[in-house]
């Protein structure tokens, strides 16, 4: 882990020069209670009192900890560590001046939570330690270091998601050895995380949601509970949303069944058409995803597919970006609605990985959804995942 964080680091390092801001500042406290998830990128560390940890693009690399914290923080390799016991005040106050920054980035976002990491409360005190110099009128958001740091991932990065993507796939075969008409949304659950158990894993959200599972047309769309009355049946869909957490970063792939009724050789008309529509969605938004290419105009291409093919709009954006959580960048392949701010404006870079999701509602038969995982390269768009191209029949 410290090889990963030492290369996010030097990431950052760079992308300070090319944003040409002198200094990011991560300033916490208690942060297993209230994380910042800019901690997960370059320290990975918990502290406890005030703690302030220094990135400039001068190239510094420093460290304000409670004394307590001091080893566990050394023992990264990466910081100059400097440990306090009364304030942290004149060890902050030292290296802001040796520094001289005349841009301060600090994380705080209105459209990017993972951006948002320092609390109301640490904003108020900053800028009451910062009171009487004139650093304190040089804060800025950190919004665009972070985005670009946590949004481009390495390739032990990259590699890591694959690994967690098979990992996830293999559940998803072995559900499909079990499945029969008349299994419960609960026991489907139960399969999933006792899966989990074995392999010590996390689930990519909250277990209580985590899969989505959903049985036919009367099971609700959207981050619901699972159903022990709500069962696989004939002549009806089953939808599985589910995602990992191993080893630090996340899966997030769907996967859908339909339960031949006895008289059937083939999947219905009603049936193939809503998986066709939901397949050319995301094989033609795949197409346009490449660099530099905005959010909304990759969600524009699927929602288009859909509508046209005389289904409503799916009423979310078309793809997130995944790595260490399950929603983890800033720019999004979604609709340039006002609740998703200006991240569907964004463009796409490399090395930022996305979901491809949507799905439709089939009268009587229930939600067909699809979700791949992909990858952006210099090229364009790798799938990580197998991609599920035939509607798997029971």
């Amino acid at each position: 882990m410290s090889e990963l964080i030492s290369q996010k680091v030097k990431q950052a390092l760079e992308i300070l020069k090319r944003e040409q801001v002198d200094l990011w500042l991560i300033f916490v406290r208690e942060s297993e209670v209230n994380h910042d998830p800019a901690l997960d990128l370059v320290v990975d560390k918990e502290v406890t009192w005030e703690s302030a940890f220094i990135l400039s693009r001068n190239g510094d690399k420093q460290a304000i900890v409670g004394r307590g914290d001091v080893a566990k923080i050394k023992s990264l390799g990466i910081y100059e560590v400097f440990g306090y016991d009364q304030s942290i005040k004149p060890h902050l106050l030292r290296v802001l001046n040796q520094i001289n920054p005349q841009k301060i980035a600090i994380n705080f976002s209105g459209d990017n939570v993972m951006a948002d990491g320092l609390s109301h409360g640490m904003y108020l005190l900053l800028t009451e330690l910062l009171a009487g110099t004139p650093f304190v009128n040089r804060l800025v958001s950190a919004e665009k270091i972070i985005s670009k740091l946590r949004g481009k991932k390495s390739n032990l990065e990259v590699r890591q998601i694959k690994k967690v993507i098979k990992v996830t796939e293999k559940i998803f075969s072995k559900l499909d050895r079990i499945l029969k008409p008349g299994l419960s949304e609960q026991k489907i659950w139960e399969f999933f995380h006792a899966e989990k158990e074995k392999l010590k894993a996390e689930t990519a959200w909250s277990e209580d949601q985590c899969p989505i599972v959903n049985a036919g047309p009367s099971s609700p769309f959207g981050h619901t509970l699972p159903s022990d009355k709500l069962k696989t049946k004939r002549g009806e869909l089953l939808h599985v949303d589910f995602g990992l957490k191993l080893g630090g970063y996340c899966s997030d792939l769907q996967r859908m069944w339909y339960f031949l009724d006895r008289k059937e050789r083939k999947i219905p008309d009603d049936i193939q058409k809503a998986w066709n529509t939901v397949r050319r969605a995301i094989e033609e938004s795949a197409k346009i995803l490449k660099l530099g290419v905005l959010g909304y105009q990759v969600d524009e291409i699927a929602r288009k597919i859909v509508v046209q093919a005389g289904y409503p709009e799916y009423p979310h954006a078309l793809g997130h970006q995944l790595g260490k959580f399950v929603h983890d960048g800033a720019s999004l392949l979604g609709p340039r609605w006002e609740r998703y701010g200006n991240t569907p404006y964004l463009p796409v870079e490399e090395g930022n990985v996305f979901t491809l999701e949507l799905g439709v509602s089939v009268p009587n038969r229930g939600y067909l959804g699809l979700e791949e995982d992909v990858l952006i390269t210099k090229t364009g768009c790798k799938f990580l995942s197998q991609e599920q191209k035939k509607l798997f029949c029971i």
